[in-house]
């Protein structure tokens, strides 16, 4: 599995395979990984022309050091393994494979991805999306250690048309299934994206929902649209003042009267040894997004 510890993913912007247009605009917004969709975004009679134009598009580069994820269509549908061979041509950071339903799943995808000659380096994410899904969720996410499976995407749309549940605006309906998730992808390693919040104009209910998923342990969100991408940066960065007090943990369980203990006491507060842990994600994290940033 690909090294996925300290990279920036707190804003995963979708870009519709079909509007070559938008896809050359988002080579200035300011996403830590971009997803180049072929799927939900282009219609039936667009899959061919899109599948052109995002492969042309990451062939062009010019994005960065942000991701290009590209997502496929299922590997059941007519396009599905066509779009796999394309992509793995094109060498994008990952291929984002939808309706991941079983450990079986996972292994057909990865082995797609091999047979289609893909380099060791190419991360394969999965959608996860579906009732059956959250109820193979452990199975699913032990996989983590025999593919090159590295990122979770929450498609909440979807499970909350399946459950028949409403998108309220605690999302209530939607806990057991995000949280669950979260569960799996943190015992087996996976990063774990948040999914998209579809009110664009409702600035006050995305802030409220990043917020919320932020809290449950969510790594990053996926969005859909390129305002959204600011404000998500924000939330899921780690603030100023828990960045110092992570630098000063990690020193002080480095001095060498502290070798071997298991609490200190950091600027007044009591700190133990898994403290200093979280402590080293957190600067991990923040160094890796003024890297991006730079």
């Amino acid at each position: 599995m690909p090294d996925i510890i300290a990279r920036p993913r707190r804003s995963v912007l979708y870009m519709p395979g079909s509007n070559a247009r938008a896809m050359e605009k988002a080579r200035d917004i300011p996403a830590d990984a971009l997803i180049l969709d072929l799927e939900d975004a282009v219609a039936p009679d667009a899959k061919d022309e899109a599948r052109t134009q995002v492969i042309s598009a990451v062939n062009a580069g010019g994005y960065g050091k942000r991701e290009i994820v590209i997502r496929v269509n299922g590997l059941d549908t007519p396009w599905g393994m066509a779009d796999i061979k394309a992509a793995v041509a094109a060498k994008p950071d990952a291929i984002l494979v939808p309706k991941i339903n079983s450990a079986e799943d996972v292994l057909r995808a990865d082995k797609a991805l091999s047979d289609a000659g893909a380099s060791a380096s190419l991360q394969l994410w999965c959608m996860i999306e579906t009732p059956i899904a959250i109820l193979n969720i452990q199975a699913i996410a032990a996989k983590a250690s025999s593919t090159r499976m590295s990122v979770w995407v929450m498609g909440t749309n979807d499970i909350a048309k399946e459950l028949r549940a409403a998108h309220t605006a605690d999302r209530v309906p939607m806990l057991t299934s995000l949280g669950l998730s979260i569960i799996a992808a943190r015992a087996y390693g996976l990063v774990a994206l948040d999914g998209v919040y579809n009110d664009i104009k409702n600035e006050e209910g995305f802030v409220a929902i990043c917020e919320q998923g932020r809290d449950m342990g969510f790594d990053g969100k996926t969005l859909i649209h390129p305002s959204q991408v600011l404000p998500c940066n924000k939330i899921f960065s780690p603030d100023p003042e828990a960045i110092a007090f992570a630098r000063l943990t990690i020193d002080a369980f480095k001095l060498p009267e502290n070798v071997g203990k298991g609490v200190l006491k950091v600027e007044g507060r009591m700190v133990e040894i898994l403290h200093a842990e979280i402590a080293k994600r957190t600067v991990a994290i923040a160094d890796a997004i003024t890297e991006l940033e730079a």
